[in-house]
């Protein structure tokens, strides 16, 4: 007599070595015993059967919303074979995370005893069903450990963690469960949730550690006994390695190796063409690397071709990089249009800094009213770096010194040390102080000095910052009675 518990801990055990396929053989040779194909439906109603649709069932939903269709048939199944099955905390647990993928947040909630299940892999499901909704806390505020679940749940359970403490914004809790559900995890499954976390990592700017992530996920590729079939990626190794390639050109670009980002990059996208079809984040982080580059028209050409790629959600996004890859080539005019699109986008959580671009557009126009109105408007709404730019470069034509100098100090104070924006405000600060016949040479020698140290010498601005240091060093020397050297 077939005993449903008793096949399902031989499916995990299977499921535990990534074996899906021997799982399912499992589970459909005991349905088939359980009730046979020539006596479906029989009456009175099989319990025994239709657990081991609801075990199928649980199997199916890993795959994702590529087998939404399998799941339901398994849950119609149980259903058939046994009215009661509804009122089973699996049954529900799973049925809320076949709503949740298919109406997303509109979906109804899986019910309190499918949340408090006795029965740890219906909590799995409720828990799943909560985070495809986008209720992150309500997900996170169900008790499971994974002790209480099967080896293959695990990491799963982590990766689900992981993914509602990221919708809430929590990265650095975030980046410590992907890194758990990748020691729970074996094979291509590690090296998938090790991506996850490298990606977080790289978005928290931290690429050097993102790195050394990536180093350890690449060592689990071209190992054929551990890539086996993977329900939790609909993607192949081939793919899963483009995706790599990928994270590991955004970590360079954020390490300033754009030479080497741009050779992953191509590699990613020979992959990703290789064993599938070109992808929009591929292209659009190509033209970004291009542009680090100077390669201003080939980077234009890959954002548009992002755009191209671009899901309805995405197209602001390269709308915005091909405007200021525009504005990068002095052709305001084209590039204006360009972010006026992105600005339009309501849902774009860019549009201050879009705003800040339109701007500097407005400024290369010679439109001076507009440009210092957007840029306002952009300060105000956070763009705080480029929109102190173009203020400063307004402020500068109309030759209000000390409006101009307060901009290009509030640039020095908000941007990263050494980066382009904050050599810029060193630059900007000291030849605004020059004009001002250096009321505060201690100031200027100091803003001079900071803007020389990150100043190529065959930089125009190499020479004018070594004549303005000077004179600020003789006017300070004069202040304090001596003369430097």
């Amino acid at each position: 007599m077939i005993d449903a518990d008793t096949t399902w801990q031989q499916a995990c055990t299977a499921l535990a070595g990534g074996d899906f396929e021997t799982a399912f053989g499992v589970l459909d040779s005991a349905l088939e015993e359980a009730m046979p194909a020539k006596a479906r439906p029989r009456q009175p109603a099989q319990p025994t059967a239709a657990r081991l649709c609801l075990y199928l069932g649980s199997l199916h939903a890993l795959y994702g919303d590529a087998a939404t269709e399998q799941l339901g048939t398994a849950l119609s199944e149980a259903r058939t074979l046994n009215p009661a099955a509804t009122h089973d905390p699996l049954y529900l647990a799973l049925n809320a995370e076949l709503e949740a993928r298919t109406r997303g947040p509109e979906a109804s909630p899986p019910t309190e005893a499918a949340r408090e299940a006795a029965d740890p892999v219906a909590r799995f499901h409720a828990l799943c069903a909560l985070a495809l909704a986008e209720q992150p806390q309500a997900a996170l505020d169900i008790h499971l450990a994974t002790g209480d679940l099967p080896p293959h749940l695990r990491w799963r359970l982590r990766s689900w963690q992981a993914d509602c403490q990221e919708q809430l914004g929590h990265t650095e809790d975030a980046i410590h469960l992907y890194a758990e559900a990748a020691h729970l995890a074996g094979g291509l499954d590690r090296a998938v949730m090790l991506q996850e976390q490298a990606a977080l990592l790289i978005q928290d700017g931290q690429p050097e550690v993102a790195k050394t992530v990536l180093d350890s996920a690449r060592l689990l590729y071209g190992n054929k006994q551990a890539a086996r079939a993977n329900p939790a990626q609909t993607e192949d190794e081939g793919l899963n390695l483009a995706t790599w390639h990928y994270l590991r050109a955004q970590a360079l670009l954020q390490m300033d190796l754009p030479e080497a980002a741009f050779e992953m990059i191509g590699e990613a996208d020979r992959l990703e063409r290789l064993h599938g079809t070109p992808g929009y984040v591929v292209a659009l982080l190509r033209g970004q690397i291009l542009s680090h580059l100077g390669q201003q028209e080939k980077a234009i050409a890959a954002f548009e071709a992002a755009l191209q790629l671009a899901e309805e959600g995405d197209r602001p996004y390269a709308n915005h990089e091909l405007g200021v890859a525009l504005l990068d080539m002095d052709r305001p005019v084209e590039a204006r249009d360009r972010l006026e699109i992105a600005l339009n986008e309501p849902n774009y959580p860019y549009q201050p800094e879009v705003l800040a671009d339109i701007a500097e557009c407005d400024y290369r126009l010679g439109r001076m009213p507009e440009a210092q109105l957007a840029a306002e408007q952009a300060l105000a709404q956070g763009a705080v770096i480029p929109a102190s730019l173009v203020l400063g470069s307004v402020a500068l034509d109309y030759f209000q010194l000390d409006e101009a100098l307060e901009h290009y100090e509030r640039v020095v104070r908000e941007a990263a040390p050494d980066s382009r924006d904050w050599i810029i405000g060193h630059q900007m600060a000291a030849d605004v102080m020059a004009q001002q016949g250096f009321p505060n040479p201690a100031a200027a020698v100091a803003h001079a000095q900071q803007a020389l140290a990150h100043t190529h010498e065959s930089d125009d601005w190499h020479g004018t910052l070594q004549d303005l240091l000077t004179r600020a060093q003789t006017l300070l020397g004069q202040q304090d009675g001596r003369m430097l050297n």
